[in-house]
C-alpha cells in the first residue's frame, strides 16, 4: 500500500492536472488511512468472488495494462525508501483530521467489493516489494485497475472534495522540489498516461453495491451498551488529551519496510471485517471529526458512536488477523516508549478510570466476537485484546498517525 500510495503521490504533485490530481489523491488517502471497507463473507469464498470481478477484461483493466508500462520506468527510478516518503507537508493534526473525514467519506461511499480487490492487489505488492521499494509490472498493473474500479463506483464531486481537502495542506514548493529529483521526460510519460486513465474511469461509471450486516442484533445491542458505558466512563480523560501536541504529527517509528509491513497487516484485517458495521463507524467517525472543537476535542455522543463501531469492527474479525495487527503495532510502538511515553503526560486518574471501563468493553467484544465466529479459534489473552482495541481507537481517534 505504501509503496503504491508514495509513487501515486508523487506523480500526483508533480505534474498532474486538478481532475488528474483529484482522482490520485483520493486513491492514496483513502487507502492511507486504511479504510478497506469490504464484506466479510468466508475468505474463500470472498477471494474468489473479488478475484473474478477484479480480473475481468473492462475498459479500466485494459488503461490500466497501458499506465503501467507507461509509468513503470518513473516509478522505479525513484528512490522509495527515502524518509521524503514517510513526510507529511504541513503536519498540523487537526487540520489533517479534518482532511481525512473527507478522505473516510471518500472511501465509504465507494463499492465494499472492489475496495476488497484493492487492498489485496496492495497486500500482494507490499508482500512482493523487495527492500528498494520498487513495484513489479504485473502488480502496478493490478493496483492501478482496482484504484481505477474503485474510483468508478464514486461520485466525482467527492473525489474532488478530497482533492480540495488535501490540496490545501500541501506546501506549494513541494511539487517543485520533487521534479527537481526524478527524470522529467519519464514524469511527463506517466503523466500523460494517466490523464488518459482517468478518462476511460470517468467514462465507465460503476454503480456500488452495499451488502447487509453480518452482525447479530444481539452482538450489536450489547456492543452498543458496553460502548456507551465506555464513553461516559473515559469522555473525562479523552477531553484532557491535547490532540494538537506535535506527537500526532510525527512519523510512525521503524523502517519503511517494517511500517509496510504493518499496514499489510491492517490491510487483511480490514478486508475481513464485517463491510456494514466498517461503513458504520468509518461515517461515525466522519460526524465526531466534522462536530470536534477547535483543540480536536469531539462530542461524548460521538465518542460513544465511534466506541461502539469500532467494538463492531472488531468482533466481526478473526482472532488471528487481529493478534497479527496486534504484534505488527505493538513492534512499532513499544521499542520505542511510545505507550509509556503518552500515559505520562496524562491524568492518571483519570486514565485508570477510563482503563476499567475499557476491561469491560474489551469483554463485550471478544464474548461477540466468539458468538458470531464461533468457527475460529480464540487464541489472544484479556491483556492483549485490551491492547490490540487500544491501539485501534488510537489509530481511528488520531487518524493522522496513520499517515505520518
Amino acid at each position: 500500500m505504501g509503496i503504491w500510495q508514495s509513487k501515486q503521490l508523487q506523480i500526483d504533485i508533480m505534474v498532474l492536472s486538478k481532475q488528474s490530481k483529484a482522482m490520485l489523491a483520493a486513491a492514496l488517502g483513502m487507502l492511507v488511512a486504511g479504510r478497506c471497507f469490504t464484506p466479510s463473507a468466508a475468505p474463500g469464498r470472498a477471494r474468489s468472488a473479488v478475484a473474478m470481478r477484479a480480473a475481468q477484461t473492462d475498459s479500466i483493466g485494459v488503461a490500466a495494462e497501458k499506465l503501467s508500462a507507461a509509468a513503470l520506468p518513473f516509478m522505479n527510478e525513484v528512490k522509495w525508501d527515502d524518509q521524503t516518503f514517510w513526510t507529511v507537508p504541513g503536519a498540523d493534526p487537526i487540520k489533517w483530521t479534518k482532511a481525512i473525514a473527507t478522505i473516510i467519506d471518500h472511501g465509504a461511499t465507494m463499492d465494499p467489493e472492489l475496495v476488497k480487490a484493492g487492498c489485496l492487489a496492495h497486500s500482494t505488492a507490499i508482500k512482493n516489494a523487495p527492500t528498494n521499494g520498487k513495484i513489479t509490472l504485473g502488480d502496478l498493473t493490478a493496483c492501478n485497475a482496482a484504484i481505477g474500479r474503485m474510483m468508478a463506483s464514486v461520485p466525482e464531486s467527492k473525489t474532488m472534495d478530497v482533492y480540495n481537502a488535501v490540496k490545501e495542506l500541501v506546501d506549494p514548493r513541494v511539487p517543485p522540489y520533487l521534479m527537481s529529483k526524478v527524470n522529467e521526460k519519464a514524469a511527463h510519460q506517466a503523466y500523460d498516461a494517466l490523464v488518459e486513465f482517468t478518462q476511460v474511469v470517468k467514462d465507465n461509471p460503476i454503480t456500488p453495491s452495499y451488502p447487509a450486516t453480518t452482525v447479530s442484533s444481539g452482538s450489536a445491542s450489547s456492543i452498543d451498551a458496553a460502548a456507551s458505558n465506555l464513553g461516559k466512563a473515559a469522555y473525562p480523560f479523552m477531553k484532557q488529551v491535547d490532540w494538537s501536541d506535535d506527537l500526532y504529527g510525527t512519523t510512525v517509528p521503524g523502517s519503511s519496510k517494517k511500517t509496510l509491513d504493518a499496514i499489510d497487516k491492517m490491510l487483511v484485517m480490514g478486508m475481513q471485517m464485517d463491510s456494514a458495521a466498517l461503513k458504520d463507524a468509518a461515517m461515525a467517525h466522519v460526524k465526531a471529526i466534522e462536530g470536534m472543537d477547535a483543540k480536536g476535542v469531539m462530542t461524548e455522543a460521538d465518542f460513544e458512536a465511534i466506541l461502539a463501531g469500532i467494538g463492531k469492527t472488531v468482533a466481526s474479525v478473526p482472532a488471528g488477523s487481529v493478534m497479527d495487527v496486534y504484534n505488527a503495532i505493538g513492534g512499532l510502538a513499544s521499542p520505542v516508549g511510545i505507550p509509556q511515553y503518552v500515559l505520562s503526560k496524562q491524568n492518571p486518574a483519570e486514565a485508570m478510570g477510563a482503563y476499567g471501563a475499557f476491561m469491560d468493553f474489551k469483554d463485550t467484544v471478544r464474548e461477540a466476537q466468539k458468538k458470531d465466529r464461533p468457527a475460529d479459534e480464540w487464541t489472544m489473552s484479556a491483556n492483549q485484546n485490551a491492547v490490540l482495541i487500544s491501539v485501534i481507537i488510537f489509530i481511528n481517534v488520531v487518524g493522522t498517525a496513520l499517515i505520518r
